[in-house]
């Protein structure tokens, strides 16, 4: 298996994020097939209030399927009440459970206004994917962050 050759900005509600980077939540549901190998980096992005981006985790698996069978398969670990999942996924007719691991925390999380100040940043209002340049201009919005980011951008293979 190749290493990935792109990361993952997902956006997610604070609490989420919260969950996330303390490993009670390990599975992240969206309402569409998304396409990202195993090992693939994700920045995680929470919503605002905090609207910054507080830490990073790794994809270990993506599991696409109805959304009935990613509940089924994920619901213990996918930190949301069944109602909330109902209504998210109301009117979705595929799912994808993206497992998470190795998560970590930002000392300092990277602000929507440093992100902004290095270019044309807009958070995405589910996920987008970020090339290396990508990137480095968030590394360079946060100097603090760098090391965990430049593990990621070091894993990166070139597009």
């Amino acid at each position: 298996m190749s290493d990935p050759e792109r990361a993952m900005l997902l956006s997610v509600h604070p609490r989420f994020a919260t969950a996330i980077l303390a490993g009670t939540k390990t599975v992240e549901v969206r309402r569409q097939r998304v396409a990202a190998p195993p090992g693939t980096p994700v920045l995680l992005y929470a919503t605002a209030p905090t609207m910054a981006i507080v830490g990073m985790a790794r994809i270990s698996s993506v599991q696409v399927a109805s959304p009935r069978e990613v509940w089924s398969a994920n619901r213990t670990s996918a930190g949301i009440s069944r109602r909330e999942y109902d209504e998210y996924m109301s009117g979705a007719t595929q799912a994808s459970g993206l497992s998470l691991e190795e998560p970590i925390t930002f000392e300092a999380p990277v602000p929507l206004a440093a992100l902004r100040a290095s270019g044309s940043f807009h958070p995405p209002q589910s996920y987008r994917y970020l090339t290396g340049e990508d990137l480095r201009k968030v590394a360079e919005a946060a100097p603090v962050t760098g090391a965990a980011l430049q593990g990621a951008l070091n894993d990166l293979t070139p597009a």
